[in-house]
């Protein structure tokens, strides 16, 4: 009975021992599969090659000011404002909150096939209604009964006759449409009040430079951490984990 145990015994530790065993490669497998990202030596990486980077980012800047200069058209924004509300002479707070309501149908108004019809006809544009929409952005304020229309080409006198031949055939749209008084107008859209909305060209030439920036120090550094080439002694160390005993120097003979 006591030699059964012991055999017992002595087999359980026989397992122990060659579960441990066979579980070092595993350990050591993990332990080679992690890398190590030294920010020093990238630090030093990226300083050394300071001279590419700084070309790359003039490069960028340079791109994308072209880019600006050469295929941004100028870009000017004309805004007309009405004001929706009774025109009784004393307002109740149910005439305001209808008010509030309908802004949103007068909005759709604005932007209704034929008003921009209307407006092409009378300017004789050539463009269709679908077109002249992507140019008309209606606006509500909030906690406000102003609807604020907005046109953007790139011509100056076309931003602003579109938006002010915009807004008369809206007040006679919304006036067939809902029956009630007409929107009162706020403020038309005059020559001097047109604001250039061209982005700057600061703008693009920054945007440049970030760009040829970071791609290539994106690039530098995606270089280092794929290297896996051995070149110092310290690499030795690093990736294989033993020590150098001894190093022999390159020796080149001069011709």
């Amino acid at each position: 009975m006591a030699k059964e145990q012991r055999e017992q015994t002595e087999a359980q530790r026989g397992a122990a021992a060659s579960a441990a065993v066979s579980l070092q490669p595993v350990e050591r497998r993990q332990e080679q599969d992690v890398v190590e990202i030294d920010l020093k030596e990238l630090f030093f990486e990226l300083l050394s090659q300071w001279k590419l980077i700084l070309l790359v980012t003039l490069v960028g800047a340079v791109l994308l000011g072209a880019y600006h200069t050469f295929f941004i058209d100028s870009s000017y924004e004309a805004e007309a404002i009405i004001y929706i509300t009774s025109n009784d002479s004393v307002i109740s707070l149910s005439d305001l909150q209808v008010s509030s309501q309908l802004t949103e149908d007068y909005a759709i108004i604005i932007k209704s096939r034929p008003v921009l019809n209307r407006v092409i006809e009378e300017l004789e544009l050539d463009m269709n209604y679908k077109a002249l929409g992507e140019l008309v952005t209606v606006n509500n304020p909030d906690s406000t009964h102003m609807i604020e229309i907005s046109v953007v080409t790139d011509d100056l006198e076309m931003s602003r006759n579109i938006v002010n031949s915009l807004l008369n055939a809206s007040i006679d749209q919304i006036y067939q449409v809902i029956g009630s008084s007409e929107p009162a107008i706020v403020d038309y859209s005059e020559a001097e009040a047109v604001v250039d909305v061209t982005p700057s060209l600061i703008k693009y030439i920054a945007m440049g430079a970030l760009a040829g920036f970071a791609l290539i120090c994106m690039i530098l550094v995606a270089r280092v951490l794929l290297n896996t080439l051995i070149r110092t002694e310290e690499d030795i160390e690093k990736y294989l984990g033993l020590p150098v005993l001894a190093s022999v120097p390159y020796y080149r003979a001069s011709k």
